[in-house]
């Protein structure tokens, strides 16, 4: 087994679609729009879907906004240099909610940046001597 895919609603898809592409640096692997059902699947990552897991933007054509809830936390990551990574997500538009800086009570470096829908994304800078978790 394998993990596949993460699956986020999103309010609206062109919007979420730049941020993740251009300001996070994914590409776009795949979008159908499904008429019948009203909706539009958009799948981003970093890699293929065969070799990596990716992200899937779900988008409710008649839902323009969803409440959060407090049962989400976040999406983590790695990243060579978090400090850098913030300064280039800030440079294309992106909104970063904590700075790069050791993780309370440890060294691992980790920064939180936010989607348009409001989602975190977690960026740990990789240690390539140790597991990041």
């Amino acid at each position: 087994m394998r993990m596949l895919h993460t699956m986020l609603r999103v309010g609206n898809l062109e919007r979420s679609l730049q941020f993740y592409t251009d300001v996070l640096g994914m590409t776009l692997l795949r979008k159908r729009d499904y008429e019948e059902g009203r909706f539009t699947l958009a799948f981003v990552g970093y890699g293929d879907e065969k070799n990596h897991t990716v992200l899937e933007l779900t988008h409710n054509w008649d839902t323009d906004h969803y409440d959060l809830g407090n049962a989400y936390g976040h999406i983590a990551i790695g990243v060579e240099d978090a400090y850098q990574a913030c300064e280039d997500i800030k440079a294309r538009g992106g909104n970063v909610v904590r700075e790069a800086g050791p993780m309370k009570g440890g060294v691992t470096v980790i920064a939180f940046v936010e989607d348009p829908d409001g989602y975190k994304i977690e960026l740990i800078q990789l240690d390539k001597n140790a597991n990041n978790n």
